[in-house]
């Protein structure tokens, strides 16, 4: 999960997970010098018909067959060479010891559905190494940690000067990098759906597809293999994504890998006792609990009232700040600091004891590993994560088993990163799975 995967405000108030200022991009920028690094481009776009025809074919019929349309491609930026991309990546703290390329970073737009199942536009970003890779790439897809802030989906962050430092570890290793925003992040309309698996399925599917259709006006194509990561939220994400890939819900691309980092994959009966039971970071539990149900409130209408299941003040203000236009520090400064202050004892029993729609919801989202896949599959994990419980991790380890999958559990230790192991488990994460991935011929 965690308040902001690419840098954005983490749920601790610092900046980790992209290559970023300070100390990082634009310290990275001063070093080289005027000429070299990031090199914002033009805002012009590329035309929806440079997409190939094969690839807008592939999407069925009437608004469905709409789905993964390219509508628009704006390039964002370019790290001309391994050397800039090397910088920035450690400016970020990450691994720069895959680095073989510079890369091109391009903002998709697509039409994909919302949950549902109604037209809608979204959002993402495509990286590509630049002058290397072949001619066929493979392609890495990544999913992102929680935000709030439209403005700090992996699309739009890069054109602020910061650049998500995985897709980045991905594409400057050969590797098409796609990073969905989801709905109602990045340009896309609308509040986000939090943790809706669907709705992140379709999306991150349908950002497959406007990407596959876009590559070839950079004289390349993506391959058939798609290999699917994700930290946080978008572990989840990625599970649902390679599920639905191996399911065949799309005629080109087929999963290669899952590797999902730090999941919630059971929400239920691993995540919310350790967020009401006080085992997690106090802030975090707050941001994420209030997350949910309004998030939730909006798709499945839990509550009449927001005075039902957050106490005053909180009532009258918690619902704005999560509306897509509040930064991080917004959201901290607009939150109680313990999860007591902000519940009432009804939004606690309904956390608690979930029924109705809250529990069926609760079921969809805890259903990301209830299959067997045909693939290799890693899951990583932190010792101690502070903000998604460990449990989530044996859980969904064990519902793979069920299936007769044999998942390689992947124990990242205690990595550190802003004083965060949930933070650190995406860098130590990303440095393993690039390695992984590049092994899988």
């Amino acid at each position: 999960m965690r308040f902001t995967e690419q840098g954005e405000q983490a749920v601790q108030g610092e900046q980790a997970g992209r290559a970023a200022p300070a100390g990082g991009l634009r310290s990275a920028l001063r070093r080289l010098g005027a000429g070299a690094a990031l090199a914002v481009l033009a805002a012009a776009t590329v035309p929806a018909g440079a997409a190939s025809a094969d690839a807008r074919a592939d999407t069925g019929s009437a608004h469905q067959g709409d789905r993964g349309r390219l509508v628009s491609a704006h390039p964002t930026a370019t790290l001309a060479t391994k050397e800039d991309v090397a910088a920035a990546l450690a400016g970020a703290g990450f691994d720069a010891g895959t680095v073989r390329f510079g890369t091109d970073a391009y903002r998709l737009e697509y039409r994909t559905v919302d949950p549902s199942g109604r037209p809608i536009t979204a959002s993402g970003l495509l990286m590509l190494p630049r002058g290397g890779g072949g001619r066929e790439l493979r392609t890495v897809s990544f999913t992102h940690g929680t935000t709030s802030y439209r403005s700090d989906a992996p699309s739009t962050t890069v054109t602020a000067g910061f650049v998500s430092s995985p897709a980045l570890t991905y594409a400057s290793a050969g590797f098409a990098a796609v990073a969905p925003d989801y709905l109602g992040l990045g340009t896309g309309p609308g509040p986000h759906p939090w943790m809706d698996v669907p709705s992140e399925t379709s999306a991150s599917l349908d950002m497959l597809r406007a990407a596959r259709a876009f590559v070839p006006s950079t004289g390349r194509t993506l391959g058939h293999d798609v290999l699917v990561t994700g930290f946080s939220q978008g572990a989840s994400a990625a599970m649902g994504l390679a599920r639905a890939l191996q399911d065949g819900g799309d005629r080109w691309f087929r999963l290669r890998a899952v590797a999902p980092v730090s999941g919630a994959y059971d929400f239920r009966r691993a995540e919310l006792p350790a967020l009401l039971g006080g085992s997690l970071e106090p802030k975090s539990s707050v941001l994420y609990s209030a997350y949910l149900l309004v998030a939730w409130n909006r798709l499945h209408h839990l509550y009449d009232t927001p005075g039902e299941v957050f106490q005053a003040p909180y009532d009258s203000t918690i619902e704005a700040l999560f509306d897509g236009s509040h930064t991080g520090p917004q959201l901290f400064a607009g939150t109680p600091g313990t999860i007591d202050a902000l519940l009432t004892p009804h939004g606690f029993d309904m956390l608690r004891y979930p029924t109705g729609r809250l529990a069926e919801a609760l079921r969809v989202a805890d259903g990301t590993c209830d299959w067997a896949p045909r693939v290799p599959v890693r899951l990583y994990t932190a010792e101690a994560d502070e903000q998604a419980a460990d449990a989530n991790t044996d859980a969904c380890a064990a519902a793979l088993r069920s299936h007769g999958a044999d998942p390689a559990v992947v124990d990242l230790g205690t990595p550190d990163f802003a004083r965060s192991r949930h933070l650190g488990s995406n860098v130590a994460g990303t440095a393993d799975i690039v390695r992984w991935f590049s092994g899988l011929r």
